[in-house]
């Protein structure tokens, strides 16, 4: 019987993944794509497990070739003219991405959140909102509408959402799956 409990709980965590990607507004994966490209150097940041699908997508980024960082990591650079910093504040704001974004903004960098709160504070003061129609933390006590716990729905989704995108990135790059694996470590 467990067996047959874990089957169905996995049927309906990944159709709820699904119907995340689904709703997305069509043109968000093109214009992050677009806002991607254009950046000189990009830098990621999130909190908790939102932060570890931030770290999930700059390390796709980084296997592009592109100049990315992780936002509190000793060696990344300072940002400004013609950068990025991308956040992520599913439910809404934080007040560390909140702070980082206005440092970003008072050097020159572009801002991008992705939010599953599109009206939210940090959507508010961010150049580009990539909403991701998923449930957070933030609203899962109440009516709960996902099998996975403690707005979890909302990191899953981040996670196919941003290997959707580096492929999408890897596409309109001219590079090849090859070319990308050349760039993971072999420190391994």
């Amino acid at each position: 019987m467990i067996g047959a409990e874990f089957h169905a709980m996995a049927a309906q965590a990944t159709s709820e993944v699904g119907a995340v990607l689904a709703a997305l507004a069509p043109d968000d994966a093109e214009r992050m794509c677009d806002e991607i490209l254009r950046a000189r150097r990009i830098a990621c940041y999130g909190v908790g497990r939102e932060g570890l699908m931030m770290k999930a997508l700059c390390m796709r980024l980084m296997h592009l070739g592109l100049d990315a960082h992780v936002v509190g990591d000793m060696t990344t650079p300072p940002i400004g003219e013609g950068d990025l910093l991308i956040v992520s504040a599913g439910p809404g704001a934080f007040s560390t991405v909140l702070a980082l974004m206005g440092v970003a903004k008072e050097s020159g960098s572009r801002t991008m959140v992705v939010t599953a709160q599109p009206q939210g504070k940090a959507a508010q003061q961010a150049d580009t909102v990539i909403f991701l129609p998923a449930q957070t933390m933030a609203n899962d006590q109440s009516a709960p509408t996902s099998v996975l716990p403690m707005g979890s729905l909302y990191e899953a989704a981040q996670l196919v959402f941003f290997d959707l995108i580096s492929i999408m990135l890897r596409e309109k790059s001219g590079q090849t799956p090859d070319q990308m694996r050349h760039r993971h470590t072999n420190l391994e």
